[in-house]
């Protein structure tokens, strides 16, 4: 009897929530750590996406049509045509006031705008959190992470950060959510957009991928990474990735970075080729579903997480691999 009060009340209380989801998108299109978003706001209450950018009537159709999204405020306006963080953050501390939780992707345009956003108003962040236990407790990761901490806010309102493998996108709505303009101050620190330097990278992108590929300090240099490349292209949806000593050696763009200062995957099937598993690394892939470790070195860490390893050269492993897919 007691426990179903206390689920009862849990479930109240979650009702009661009122949640602000910024969208990140480049003003056509959603990101993917706006659906992560999104799904873990509508665990706690009514939800509301707020999109602001120039021109971005096609991004807030988008929204309105997710799952769990009750209602999308755009804001229009050429001083958010690039959603720059000094712009952006004065608008969501003025709203903020209307809500009980405010979330973003905890992508790297989260992680800049969240921080701002959250002290303008007198509010602590919570960051990439994993899961939520109720509307003022939550868990996220520590010690790149080996542990897992149990947060609990009393700000009146929660500024939270979403890690996007934890809360998988609830899909597309039979009907779309009703879309209001809303203004706002976009008055801070005096800033300026220089340009963007975008990858072409082909494929899926690596948060997305159920496969992916990725390539160490073992790899010799950047040139080797072909090989990882043809392997990708002979695997469902796969897409290629390094570890951070891969790219502190310019082997590779950081934009395929995996790690506690890189990306955060989780997917079906994960290949760790020349990866000797420092805790950075480990932090951004061990929660993929199989893990298959490639590495000369039989006492490298990479093995006590791998499901299935290979002792043995790259070199002469790579391209027999390729050579039987």
């Amino acid at each position: 009897m007691l426990q179903r009060t206390v689920r009862r009340l849990v479930s109240q209380n979650r009702r009661h929530a009122s949640c602000l989801v910024i969208a990140e998108h480049n003003n056509s299109s959603l990101g993917e750590a706006t659906f992560s978003a999104i799904a873990a706001a509508s665990q706690l209450g009514e939800t509301t996406v707020l999109v602001a950018g120039k021109d971005c009537a096609k991004s807030a159709e988008e929204a309105a049509k997710c799952k769990g999204v009750s209602k999308v405020v755009v804001a229009d306006t050429p001083d958010l045509e690039f959603r720059m963080p000094e712009s952006l953050a004065p608008m969501i501390a003025g709203m903020s006031s209307g809500y009980s939780h405010v979330f973003v992707g905890a992508s790297s345009f989260g992680k800049n705008l969240l921080p701002r956003a959250a002290v303008l108003s007198d509010m602590a962040p919570i960051s990439d959190i994993t899961a939520i236990q109720s509307e003022d407790t939550f868990i996220r990761p520590m010690y790149a992470g080996n542990a897992m901490a149990t947060v609990q806010s009393t700000d009146s309102v929660k500024f939270i950060s979403v890690r996007g493998t934890s809360f998988p996108s609830l899909g597309a709505s039979d009907s779309s959510a009703p879309i209001e303009a809303v203004g706002g101050s976009t008055e801070g620190p005096s800033s300026s957009h220089v340009g963007y330097e975008l990858s072409n990278q082909a494929g899926p992108s690596l948060t997305s991928a159920s496969t992916v590929v990725s390539g160490g300090r073992g790899m010799g240099n950047g040139d080797n990474f072909k090989m990882l490349y043809d392997l990708s292209e002979k695997l469902p949806d796969c897409a290629v990735g390094a570890s951070r000593a891969a790219v502190d050696a310019g082997f590779v763009g950081n934009n395929l970075q995996i790690g506690q200062t890189g990306k955060v995957v989780a997917p079906q099937l994960y290949v760790a080729v020349g990866i000797s598993g420092a805790i950075q690394h480990l932090a951004g892939m061990k929660d993929s579903k199989v893990i298959v470790a490639i590495n000369k070195d039989a006492e490298a860490p990479i093995f006590q997480v791998a499901d299935y390893g290979i002792v043995g050269d790259l070199f002469e492993i790579l391209p027999e691999l390729n050579g039987k897919l």
